[in-house]
């Protein structure tokens, strides 16, 4: 690829983050369903046409900003895998950390849980890619640990299956949504303990 073309890209991408980052912040104020193409063309001061050149459709750009926002969640996560700590400790960091993310990004601001809500419900690939790839990450740990010795031998690809079904309450918007409301004495680090003893 010539110099040329490595320009033509990092304009084209410079334009679909502009997109993306006024897209989403018309979505925060005013509410996925009440913002329109027009509406984030008129805030970047540019034809509705012009977005369409970068995006097909509204859903397209609610896709991609999906996709920026639950990317941002699995860096975490893989950094987190990464640490020079114990299985057992990168495990209860990891859920935690997204059960975190899941409240503080997408319950506290009611318009990006609506966002949310709207692409579960769609089951857009994007949130099964997203969820494929936490689970793999965690597989990767619990192989780590049984390899260390910290958890029994077992099926790790089964098992991370098993503890992200386990602890599902803390990492599913509109489960985590529920549960906030309700009066419960568990505690999700004590959800997670409970997940980690099955593992050993």
């Amino acid at each position: 690829m010539d110099t040329s073309e490595n320009t033509l890209d990092a304009a084209r991408q410079d334009n679909v983050n502009r997109i993306l980052d006024a897209a989403e912040r018309l979505f925060k104020h005013y509410g996925y369903t009440k913002t329109n193409v027009a509406d984030i063309a008129r805030d970047l001061g540019m034809s509705p046409a012009n977005i369409y050149r970068f995006f097909s459709s509204k859903a397209d750009i609610h896709r991609a900003l999906a996709h920026r926002m639950l990317e941002a969640s699995r860096a975490v996560a893989r950094a987190n895998a990464a640490r020079p700590v114990t299985a057992t400790e990168r495990l209860r960091d990891h859920f935690l950390q997204q059960h975190r993310i899941t409240v503080e990004t997408f319950l506290h601001e009611n318009k990006v849980h609506e966002m949310v809500v709207v692409a579960i419900e769609e089951q857009w690939s994007v949130v099964e890619d997203h969820i494929k790839q936490l689970q793999s990450i965690v597989a990767g740990i619990v192989r780590e640990g049984i390899a260390a010795g910290e958890f029994r031998e077992q099926d790790a690809v089964l098992a991370s299956e098993c503890m992200c079904a386990t602890v599902v309450t803390l990492c599913h918007p509109q489960i985590v949504a529920e549960c906030l409301i309700e009066d419960r004495r568990m505690t999700p680090a004590d959800l997670v303990e409970f997940a980690l003893r099955a593992l050993k």
